[in-house]
Order: structure tokens, then C-alpha cells, then sequence
């Protein structure tokens, strides 16, 4: 693993397997595997134009109980934390003094935090959650939690943390495939509060790139203001749209993905080969093996079968592996090697 390196880079591993992208059963990545119904047809999208998403905008909004003032739309989640992070290095009119990162996180804030030259404070929150934290800084916190999709009692936390001043990221890209609530709803308590939500995830389009970063009106508008004007383009933006006209797409996605996961887990528990698995909520699961990633990752490429080393991740090490929930028969080459 490099150090920034992600799960689902199926053709490098389709390469490793001899065969076709297509044909690689990819437990890597944690794109959920229930799609929305849609009914677009982009071949008579009107692309001539400059795409305006004023639309987007106002329903990405409304489907997550905020104003369209207090919502920015970037090309995923990734492309949203990077713009936060420029912008709160170069343009607030008092920046940070550290960026405080809850360890394991997804590697993308520690790579930008990198990028932009922001003095780093790594937090164990499996070992030293209650460590405190400097005045002034920004604190990034992913709840659902990754690679282990553990949901955190969030409300202590967020008071402890705004009785310092600082600004705060909460990286809720996962929170639909719980039943734990939002915390949009302290935008109006407190200004330096920023919400980031991965539409890509919950929505099964990871090739979509769509994000949505929300914080007060002030606080977008000073942030979009340091953007360029198109950073969505038209076919993101129908799909997406598509996607929220289908209203029972979020019950639906919940029950197929807690039915299929009890039966991953189910697989988990009964094999020798797991030490430990991680009591998470989310779209994967976490577990720490009695053998190493490498070599389970070796035993199952005769199954074309990719999960996730998660020895690049603070906190983590080589005999970590996260198992992404996907359909049931797609386990079956994992059942074989977990059961050897």
C-alpha cells in the first residue's frame, strides 16, 4: 500500500488476476450496491451550454433539511475537503493554527493537510477520545467513522469542541446507511461548523462525482467566492436530481444493506481467521485477522476478489482488512478462503 492509496482500483487489480475489470468482485470499496431509480436519458442532455445548478443546489438542500445558502457543490467529497482546506489556510480571516485529526480517517485530510502546510495533531479516538484539543484549530471528525463505520455520540463532543474557538468539520458521507442523527441542525448554533456529505456513497456512483459541504451562509459564500463557476457538470448534476426523486430509495438501500450485512458479518464470526471485527453501523466492516492482508489478499485472487488493506491508515496495521457489504453471492470466493 502507498500511503494515500484507496480501495477500488480494480483495473491494476484485474491485472494481477488476468482478467477483465468487469469481472473483479470488488469488496474494496464502500459504494453502496442498491441503485435509485432513475429515468434520464443523457443522450438528450443539453450540453452546449455552461451547466448552472441552481436546481441541484436547491433540492440537495432541501433533502437534507437545510437552505440553499448554507450548501456548496463541489465534483465529490474529496474536491469539497481540499477547497476547505485552501481556503481556510488562505483566505479566513483567521486561520487555523493546527488541523486535528481523529485517527483513522479517510487519508484524503491527512494528504491535504500535507498539501497546504497545516501543523498536524493525530487523535487515537479508539484510544484517547477525550484528549483535549488547542484553541483554534480545525477539527476533522468522521462520523460514521472509517474504515470502521462506528457512529460517535456526537453532541458532548461538538460542545467541547466549540468551547475551543475552532473550526469544525464533520464528515457525515455515511451517515444514511444509519439511523443516527445529523448534526445540520447546529449550523444556526454555531458559525465555524462545517457538514460535508459524499453523495456518491449512499447513492451507488462513485464515477458521479457530486459532494455537498454545508456551513453557514456566510461562511459558503466567502468559501465559493475563492472557486471557480462550474465545478459540476451537467450529467452529474441529472443524476443526482434523478436520484432524489425516488423516495423510497433511502428505505429500501437501509434494509438490503442491514439484510446483507448480517450475513457478511454472519461469514466473519465463524471464521478462525478473524481476531477481532469492529461493531460499526456502517456500509463495511472493519476486522483484524490472525494472518496478515497481504496474504488473504493473495488467497483470494483466484476468486477476483479485492477487499481493502488498511495498514496505511493511522492507527491501523498490516492485519487489518475492511469488507465492504455488497450483494450475498458476491462473498462466496471470501467464504471459501475464510473457511479454508
Amino acid at each position: 500500500m502507498t500511503p494515500f492509496q484507496h480501495g477500488g482500483d480494480i483495473v491494476a487489480f484485474a491485472k494481477r488476476c488476468n482478467c477483465t475489470p468487469e469481472e473483479v468482485i470488488d469488496l474494496s470499496s464502500n459504494i453502496n450496491f442498491v441503485k435509485p431509480k432513475t429515468n434520464v436519458d443523457f443522450n438528450r442532455l443539453d450540453i452546449a451550454s455552461y451547466p448552472n445548478n441552481d436546481i441541484l443546489q436547491h433540492a440537495v438542500a432541501s433533502h437534507y433539511g437545510v437552505i440553499p445558502w448554507e450548501t456548496a457543490l463541489f465534483g465529490g467529497a474529496s474536491a469539497a475537503i481540499y477547497a476547505l482546506f485552501a481556503y481556510l489556510r488562505y483566505h479566513a480571516t483567521k486561520a487555523p493554527r493546527y488541523i486535528v485529526l481523529y485517527d483513522p480517517l479517510y487519508l484524503e485530510y491527512k494528504r491535504a493537510a500535507t498539501l497546504y502546510g497545516f501543523k498536524t495533531i493525530h487523535i487515537n479516538r479508539f484510544t484517547a477520545l477525550d484528549k483535549e484539543v488547542p484553541p483554534n484549530a480545525l477539527i476533522i471528525f468522521v462520523n460514521p467513522a472509517t474504515p470502521d463505520g462506528l457512529t460517535y455520540p456526537m453532541i458532548p463532543l461538538l460542545e467541547r469542541w466549540i468551547a475551543k474557538g475552532g473550526h469544525i468539520l464533520i464528515d457525515e458521507s455515511f451517515l444514511e446507511f444509519t439511523q443516527a442523527p445529523s448534526l445540520v441542525h447546529y449550523l444556526k448554533e454555531y458559525p465555524k461548523l462545517w457538514i460535508l456529505k459524499s453523495m456518491t456513497k449512499f447513492f451507488g456512483a462513485a464515477g458521479v462525482r457530486i459532494g455537498a459541504l454545508f456551513s453557514d451562509a456566510a461562511n459558503i459564500a466567502a468559501l465559493t467566492a475563492t472557486l471557480p463557476p462550474w465545478r459540476l457538470s451537467t450529467f452529474d448534476s441529472a443524476y443526482i436530481l434523478e436520484s432524489l426523486k425516488d423516495k423510497s430509495f433511502s428505505k429500501r438501500s437501509q434494509q438490503a444493506n442491514c439484510e446483507t450485512k448480517e450475513a457478511l458479518i454472519t461469514l466473519l464470526d465463524a471464521s478462525p481467521i478473524i481476531a477481532q471485527r469492529y461493531k460499526g453501523e456502517a456500509n463495511f466492516v472493519l476486522a483484524k485477522l490472525h494472518t496478515s492482508a497481504k496474504r488473504l489478499q493473495k488467497a483470494l485472487l483466484p476468486y477476483r476478489t479485492l477487499i481493502r488493506d488498511c495498514s496505511n491508515f493511522d492507527g491501523l496495521d498490516g492485519y487489518h482488512v475492511r469488507i465492504a457489504v455488497k450483494e450475498v453471492e458476491k462473498f462466496e470466493g471470501l467464504r471459501e478462503v475464510l473457511n479454508a
